[in-house]
Parts: structure tokens; sequence; C-alpha cells
């Protein structure tokens, strides 16, 4: 039976990547050589140079949305998730003790009331017009930033190829690639909006098998 706990370790804080580097190509890429269980550091830049005939990169064109907000007056943060319908939305909440069912909030004179709390703790929100998420809201940056949202991230916390409205996350993965290299490969596009549980903590104790892959920013 593994436990979370076993994989409990002190990351030093100068070694988490908050800013990306000055070019997106030149992050590290680490190639796992199954034949011989080797393990190699390259650059991103020689992907292209790894990939064999026949092969085809899949590459997800969510866009992320500028989903945080902070309501009128400033003491209630939400983080718009998806909409529900027409002008009612599933959100975090913070502080939710302040927003219980029939409480209401404001977002640029637009009032919500909360509908109802969902088993995870989003709340849905009702609102009585449109809320222009572009004027009220910002990027949410991954709260291990520890940093505000700067104008450059407009453009680096997004892929080349962002497209489709929808994410609260970037697809970090996608975030290493350029033009350039992109016009080396054979590749698609499919969109998949990435949701709220890339800021969710680990919530199970124990588990029998488990399997993740997550790419940071820089």
């Amino acid at each position: 039976m593994l436990r979370t706990s076993d994989y409990d370790y002190t990351l030093p804080d100068d070694l988490i990547a908050r800013y990306p580097l000055a070019r997106r190509e030149d992050s590290r890429m680490m190639i796992l050589h199954r034949d011989g269980e080797r393990i190699e550091h390259r650059w991103f830049r020689e992907f292209p140079s790894f990939l064999r005939e026949g092969d085809l990169v899949v590459l997800n064109d969510t866009r992320v949305i500028p989903a945080r907000v902070f309501a009128d007056g400033g003491k209630i943060e939400l983080l718009f998730l998806e909409t529900v319908r027409e002008n009612a939305w599933k959100c975090l909440v913070k502080p939710g003790r302040k927003m219980r069912i029939g409480a209401t909030v404001q977002v640029r004179g637009v009032t919500g009331v909360v509908e109802e709390i969902l088993p995870e703790g989003e709340r849905v929100i009702a609102f009585g017009g449109p809320v222009d998420l572009d004027a009220a809201g910002e990027l949410p940056l991954p709260p291990y930033f520890a940093r505000a949202v700067e104008p450059a991230d407009a453009e680096r916390y997004q892929t080349v190829f962002a497209r489709e409205r929808g994410a609260v996350a970037a697809p970090t993965a996608g975030l290493h690639f350029t033009p350039e290299i992109l016009a080396q490969v054979p590749h698609t596009f499919v969109t998949l909006h990435v949701a709220s549980a890339r800021f969710d903590p680990c919530r199970w104790r124990t588990w029998r098998s488990i399997g993740c892959m997550r790419s940071g920013f820089a």
C-alpha cells in the first residue's frame, strides 16, 4: 500500500520556476530510452530529431481565459471554471464561509447569487447578466508561482497554438513549442480544456496505483 506521505520532500524555494526562460525552446527535455533503461538530458529545441517516420504530434489548442476575478470591493476571490447555463458559472470561491447559498457578489456591477454548493466545494453562481472576464479577470497562475500576474504572462502562459478559449490552466507541456519547431514536425490539434484539478492538492492518503504527467513552466 502506497502512502502520499512516502513522497514528501523539501523543495527549495529557489528551484521553483516562477518565470519562463527568455526563449521557449531553451527549456530542458528529459529523454527516457526504454530499450536500455537509460535517461538522457537534452534541450527542447532538439525535439524534432527524436521523432520517427510515421509519428504524429497531438497538441492541445486550448486557451487560458482570465478566470481569476476579485469581486467589487476586493474581499471575495472567484475562479470561473465553466458555464452551467447562460450567465451561470461554476466557480471556486475564497473565502468560502462568506459564499453560502443565497449570498450575493458583484463583479463590475453585475450581481451574482449563490444557487448551489457542489460536493467538492464549488459554487454555482447565477449572474444577472454577462460577466466580461477580459475586463474583470486575470490569468489564474498556479499558486506555487507565488507572484502577481504580469503583462508578459498574457503571451508566455499560453502556447503559441492556443485558440479555443476555456482552460483555467495552461497545457504546460506545450509551452515549449515555437512556430519554427512546429514547422518541423507532423502535428494535429485536439481541444481539452485544462480544469481546476491543476490547483487541487492530493486528497488521498493512500492509493494502489496512480499515474500522471505534468510539466513545469520553464
